[in-house]
């Protein structure tokens, strides 16, 4: 007989993880040495071992780190009450568990962001330098594609997820969305095609994005107007997101000219210190804006063919509380 699930206290730390900030220790460490009362029970020991995995996935699902956690709790009270002798695939169960709660979310989601003060943003992540070298991860959760799939269907965005990025098998994909295999080629095949015209034109180098995002840089902080139109494409655009609790473009913003005015006049008529710092952000170079020494603004970055076509800046401080340490990224 399975040993009883974690108390409360205990599953929280080990199913929010790395990721939430509020445990400490690795999931390889928290696997080997168990916790304070003994080892971990079989169906502990495999979410935690799975626990990064199936937090990419909801997160990749969803755009927010917060509603991820939630899912993985869910995903969990689901899970303490398998019986393991009838799972063949527990990595795959997990999926599956994970991937059915993370749709009810994302329906919810839906609704709550159709009465969003302004643009809604994916939940920015700080990651880790391992997460930009997998090129297909850092694609896949950076802030320009995650906006992409914000536009397919829960479904289908699901099937792309599952199947583009996990490498998941057609039947496995159909258990965990509850269609057919036919059903899910077809659903993939449109999502593919959805995604690809949609999604970065270029490829561009880590170096020429940390080179291009420095001059930005350079350029927003010294004032350089002619600077910064020389690193942004004339037909960038700017999204803010403030989520009504603190100031943001409510609309998208286009062009070159009026994005370089709005940026270099919007900080002129600060009155307390700013200051800009590179960082890591789902993947891909960013920059943490602080005002007067606490972190305000993160800016995500879009390149196409060299030059900044994308600018996300996520003022909405219910979506920073997740950039205090890294997050745990994995497939």
């Amino acid at each position: 007989m399975r040993e009883r699930p974690p108390e409360p206290n205990e599953r929280e730390k080990l199913v929010t993880s790395e990721n939430s900030g509020h445990a400490s220790g690795d999931a390889t460490g928290a696997t080997a040495a168990g916790t304070g009362d003994g080892p971990l029970d079989p169906a502990t020991d495999t979410f935690v071992t799975h626990r990064n995995l199936l937090f990419t996935v909801a997160y990749e699902m969803l755009g927010s780190a917060a509603d991820a956690e939630d899912v993985l709790q869910e995903a969990w009270l689901k899970w303490a009450g398998v019986d393991l002798d009838t799972v063949r695939d527990r990595r795959a169960y997990l999926v599956r568990i994970t991937t059915r709660q993370a749709l009810n979310r994302l329906r919810t989601l839906g609704r709550r962001k159709e009465s969003y003060v302004g643009s809604w943003l994916p939940e920015p992540l700080l990651t880790a330098p391992d997460v930009a070298e997998d090129v297909e991860l850092a694609d896949s959760v950076s802030m320009a594609m995650m906006l992409v799939l914000e536009t397919l269907a829960p479904v289908e965005r699901a099937v792309f997820v599952l199947r583009e990025v996990f490498d998941l098998g057609y039947d496995e994909i159909a258990e965990a969305v509850e269609k057919s295999p036919a059903a899910v080629r077809q659903i993939a095949h449109r999502a593919r095609a959805h995604v690809a015209a949609r999604r970065p034109r270029g490829e561009v180098s880590a170096t020429e994005s940390r080179e291009a995002l420095a001059a930005f840089q350079r350029a927003v902080q010294t004032g350089d107007l002619q600077g910064l139109l020389d690193v942004l494409s004339p037909e960038v655009v700017l999204l803010g997101d403030g989520g009504g609790i603190k100031q943001a473009v409510l609309r998208p913003v286009v062009g070159a000219d009026k994005v370089a005015r709005l940026m270099l006049g919007g900080l002129g008529k600060l009155s307390v210190p700013m200051s800009m710092a590179p960082t890591q952000v789902n993947g891909h170079p960013a920059l943490l804006v602080h005002l007067d020494g606490e972190l305000d603004t993160v800016v995500a970055v879009r390149f196409d063919e060299g030059r900044i076509t994308g600018l996300y800046a996520v003022r909405n401080p219910e979506k920073l509380s997740h950039m205090r340490e890294e997050a745990t990224l994995s497939r």
